[in-house]
């Protein structure tokens, strides 16, 4: 009889073949095991510490804990997102070297916190989930297959493990608790929560108001510090459905605040290159927005002419197209207004060279991560969807502009 390790690799080869029956035979082998007493067992830790080294070779490629559980979701389902969660605590126990304290904050925003032993992660999370054998081999099977089919992705920021010249520093994402990010946290909450748009536009015209204030004071704090940083990422999921219209939000809320964003459309999630202050600006706002737009889509339905005969889904990506794109024309504008008060108060030769650099900056960094993103053409297909968006956005919660359709990493659609 072949080894556990054996078969986990014949069932992996089958599920990445194309013939369902070898496939079956090949799982049907997995639940016989390797014909000894504890052959399930031996299974379940051949399983385990495969999809523990898959994940371990992912981040030098790139990923990072969030991206991996997210793309499970994605394209598996929820289920085998929380054997991720659960085998991502496992991978941090076995992890050598340094691990930065923002990873384990992504592990524990994930609930990852994982056992004092969990060599039997593979039976406690079939149990968790109410499954049988079969069904929880098949399910791992198609875990571990995505994960170690996962392409290299842009390191944005050093994984564990790295030190010295390998590791070069990069700004983090400025997640500290401060007084203003909390101002603006509470600020969008209630915007995302009213029913009155012209409340919602103050609430949220303020919140903004006050991220370009912040920007431009860590701008200002950050120039009299020669610490050589680069700037730093972060990636927003922009999934299904309307995963194009998602993508163009962020690039508006990114173009506002200084940031640069390329869209994977087939990863589901748009990558935003900025500095700290503005990366925080940038998830703070898209969150909020995506929620306000997508509740304004809703009563837009309701509010569409009898008879207009045209598609839900094509009515609702227009209208989220053109609430992203008014949404983009008002934050800049609110950010340009930021930025003339703040010339006022600081001096244009103080402030401008300092702002023309850090964008600078986040230019060659977007060179270095993606040497030849595409744009993504945006079409109209509904105009009563475009004018309904425009409208919603013009009443959203803000002040603020845009313009430019999503980049894409080069050779996707």
């Amino acid at each position: 009889m072949p080894d556990a390790d054996e078969l986990v690799a014949d069932a992996l080869a089958a599920v990445r073949g194309t013939d369902v029956r070898q496939a079956e035979r090949q799982l049907d082998r997995l639940m016989v095991g390797t014909g000894a007493a504890d052959g399930a067992t031996a299974v379940d830790a051949a399983l385990r510490r495969r999809l523990v080294r898959g994940l371990g070779q992912l981040w030098p490629r790139g990923w990072q804990p969030v991206d991996v559980h997210r793309i499970t979701g994605r394209r598996l389902d929820a289920r085998a997102a929380r054997l991720v969660r659960d085998a991502l605590a496992a991978q941090r126990r076995e992890q050598a070297g340094p691990v930065p304290d923002w990873w384990d904050d992504q592990l524990r925003g994930l609930t990852a916190e994982g056992r004092d032993d969990d060599h039997d992660l593979l039976a406690a999370w079939t149990a968790a989930e109410g499954l049988d054998r079969v069904d929880a081999l098949r399910a791992a099977i198609d875990v571990l297959a995505l994960v170690e089919s996962l392409p290299p992705i842009a390191v944005l920021r050093p994984p564990p493990g790295s030190t010295g010249a390998a590791a070069p520093r990069v700004a983090g994402t400025g997640r500290s608790g401060s007084p203003m990010l909390d101002r603006v946290r509470a600020l969008l909450a209630k915007a995302e929560s009213t029913t009155f748009p012209a409340e919602a536009e103050a609430l949220t015209g303020k919140a903004q108001e006050l991220i370009a204030r912040h920007s431009i004071d860590e701008a200002l704090l950050a120039a009299g510090a020669e610490r050589g940083d680069l700037p730093g990422g972060v990636r927003l999921g922009t999934e299904t459905p309307y995963a194009g219209a998602k993508a163009l939000l962020v690039q508006e809320v990114a173009a506002a605040n200084r940031c640069e964003a390329v869209w994977s459309d087939d990863l589901g999630f748009t990558t935003v290159l900025g500095w700290p202050a503005d990366l925080v600006a940038v998830e703070l706002l898209y969150t909020s927005l995506l929620v306000q737009a997508t509740a304004a889509m809703l009563r837009g339905r309701t509010e569409r002419r009898p008879g207009s005969g045209r598609r839900t889904k094509v009515w609702d990506e227009s209208f989220l197209n053109a609430f992203a794109l008014r949404i983009g024309e008002r934050l800049r504008a609110a950010t340009e207004a930021a930025d003339q008060a703040a010339v006022e108060t600081t001096g244009s030769e103080r402030l401008l060279p300092v702002l023309a650099a850090r964008g600078e900056a986040v230019q060659e960094r977007l060179g270095t991560l993606f040497p030849g993103v595409t744009r993504h053409r945006l079409s109209v297909r509904d105009a009563e969807g475009w004018s309904s968006g425009t409208s919603a956005a013009d009443r959203a919660a803000l002040d603020v502009g845009g313009g430019k359709r999503p980049r894409q990493v080069p050779g996707r659609p």
